[in-house]
């Protein structure tokens, strides 16, 4: 019989997901259906996307071969009824409070940050990029760890060097670009571009580093279709851009400026959102979102 939720501490919750303890050495990680853009947390939530991410990350987690935070499998019996295939069960780690970030292609963040300096978070890249163009290697841009309703800030690796030392800097960095290489890799031969992603790193007792959180899922990766590739302009993707852009388009009246909530979304764009998201899975995968398990 599964435990119910109330027998679990709830420890946090942050854009997407809640936390809780399950025993002295292991967490839950409950992913809902809530979305963020522009670092606020939406009204609307986007139906399944929490399974969807869920599904998401234990396939690159069992695809990648790095050593990760899972404690068990997505039907694991510590898993509450009515939470089976939107939580993961992982091990309590001490996180390191860096996002690291790893780009291919020049686009959103990076590309306002060129644009202005002719590098992306110190990293000094050659003239006339332009929009969705690959970059000649991949590239380590971290960003500082916000909380709830703050603001994410892009920094440069000297910055995360002086915030965690050379060492450790170096080695998020290095985690970071193979990891995306290999996820990268993954996703061509699907005939997909995997733009730019984010991770999130927690220490074994040794100081080794452990993926953790999400992995390479729409939420935290910005995916283009090969097929529609086109450079100087901006991509369609398989991620939350379709929200960002109604939010910043005209038609949903908000001013990104305002730092006022954004309105709620409407019924097609959270319908197009769920579809691209699941599009990603199964054709990233191979598999069929309908047999991942649903409570």
């Amino acid at each position: 019989m599964r435990p119910d939720l109330s027998s679990y501490r709830h420890i946090a919750s942050g854009k997407v997901r809640d936390i809780y303890e399950v025993d002295d050495a292991t967490l839950l990680l409950v992913t809902s259906d809530r979305i963020s853009a522009y670092d606020f947390i939406l009204d609307t939530p986007i139906r399944d996307k929490g399974r969807i991410l869920t599904a998401a990350s234990f396939f690159w987690f069992d695809h990648l071969g790095v050593p990760n935070h899972l404690d068990g499998g997505p039907d694991d019996e510590r898993i509450p009824a009515g939470l089976v295939g939107r939580s993961m069960v992982v091990k309590k780690l001490p996180m390191v409070q860096v996002e690291c970030v790893a780009r291919g292609y020049l686009t959103g963040s990076g590309l306002i940050d060129y644009n202005a300096t002719g590098s992306v978070c110190g990293v000094e890249l050659p003239a006339g990029l332009g929009e969705a163009d690959k970059l000649p290697e991949p590239i380590f841009t971290p960003a500082t760890k916000a909380a709830v309703g703050d603001h994410d800030e892009n920094v440069s690796f000297d910055h995360v060097a002086a915030e965690v030392g050379v060492e450790l800097a170096t080695a998020l960095r290095d985690a970071t670009l193979d990891i995306y290489g290999r996820g990268s890799d993954l996703a061509a031969e699907r005939g997909i571009i995997l733009a730019d992603t984010k991770f999130e790193f927690g220490q074994a007792a040794d100081g080794s580093l452990i993926l953790a959180d999400e992995v390479l899922t729409p939420d935290s990766s910005r995916y283009w279709d090969a097929a529609t590739y086109r450079p100087g302009e901006v991509q369609p993707s398989f991620d939350k851009q379709i929200v960002r852009n109604w939010l910043t388009g005209p038609d949903s009246g908000w001013d990104r400026k305002s730092e006022q909530q954004p309105p709620a979304l409407p019924a097609e764009i959270v319908e197009q959102t769920r579809a691209r998201y699941i599009e990603a899975y199964e054709r990233i995968s191979q598999l069929k979102f309908d047999d991942w398990p649903d409570a």
